[in-house]
């Protein structure tokens, strides 16, 4: 039996029971829970060179700890020079064991690495329980060499959850620790 991550055990041991007497849930399956994080990377100049995409595939992969795959263009685009079947990103959908690894890392390793960081946004929310969070360059993440790297990309990591709306969201992702912006501070500026 694997061991489970210390950011599953948190939620079964302080989260879920917190929460739900904060929404005033009745049953224990009303509780907001995670259902997926996916990261996505999408490359512009790959169009130009094939090798861009395969060094995002192995970094994406290296980053998350599972198999990325490249997405391909639906439909084709001349003024980007893009044609329908052309690899344009990648991306990983993480669940389970391996999603609570990546949001521990993502929040206790990787999001203060930012330099001058102040939190993330909390208007990031799509009004389903969902989080998007923007990072302009993957290098935060420990896994990456600094002197390998040919150029600079960035991803999107979207969080999933079962909430039903954005106040409940936050409120999850608060208590697994996502240090967003102090609010009071961000009205006075």
């Amino acid at each position: 039996m694997a061991l489970e991550s210390r950011m599953f055990e948190k939620y079964n041991k302080e989260i879920a029971p917190a929460l739900a007497k904060e929404l005033n849930v009745k049953s224990v399956m009303e509780v907001p829970k995670l259902t997926k994080i996916v990261i996505n990377m999408g490359l512009g100049k790959a169009v130009n060179d094939k090798s861009i995409v395969t060094d995002a595939v192995a970094e994406l992969t290296k980053i998350t700890g599972q198999q990325a795959v490249e997405t391909y263009a639906r439909v084709s685009n001349a003024s980007f020079k893009v044609r329908e079947g052309m690899p344009i990103g990648v991306k990983v959908t993480l669940r389970g064991q391996r999603m609570y690894d990546f949001l521990d890392k993502l929040i206790t390793i990787s999001l203060p690495r930012i330099r001058d960081f102040r939190g993330v946004n909390h208007k990031a929310f799509d009004g389903r329980g969902n989080y998007t969070l923007g990072v302009t360059e993957y290098i935060i993440f420990p896994e990456i060499d600094l002197d390998k790297v040919k150029s600079m990309k960035g991803c999107d990591i979207s969080i999933v959850t079962t909430a039903k709306d954005n106040e409940a969201a936050y409120k999850l992702l608060e208590k697994f620790g996502m240090p967003f912006k102090n609010i009071k501070r961000e009205e006075e500026e």
